[in-house]
């Protein structure tokens, strides 16, 4: 289960920014972007983030995950077309292998949303 390996890196990563900040803020949200070739199931990362989460400083924490769709294009057909993973990945048209891949590898943080206690402004810090 590489999600759990996922989660840690991902809360490794959330905590050096969140330890950075001059005030430490309260966390409400991560937003992730995860890609369908990745392999990476949503339902998985977010079990691993809740179990990995507790009694940190991520606790209560909601995980937002936006899948992303395995596009490729043909060259030789010149159009962009959806594989099927795990079935057929060649071009529907004209079988030509799978070359370009567009969209489907993106594992990411798009943005954390956070607050301040005193303030109780939101704010988000985009792409860390």
């Amino acid at each position: 289960m590489h999600e759990t390996d996922m989660t840690k890196a991902l809360i490794f990563t959330v905590k050096d920014w969140w330890q950075s900040q001059p005030e430490r803020p309260q966390i409400s949200r991560i937003h992730l972007i995860v890609g369908k070739f990745t392999c990476v199931e949503p339902v998985s990362l977010q079990f691993a983030f809740e179990v990995q989460a507790h009694n940190t400083f991520l606790e209560g924490v909601e995980l937002v995950v936006q899948e992303k769709p395995l596009i490729a294009f043909c060259h030789p057909c010149q159009q962009e077309y959806n594989p099927e993973i795990g079935l057929q990945y060649s071009c529907p048209q004209c079988h030509s292998p799978m070359e370009d891949i567009r969209s489907g590898r993106e594992l990411k943080i798009d943005r954390i949303e956070y607050s301040f206690d005193e303030a109780n402004k939101e704010a988000y810090a985009p792409n860390i």
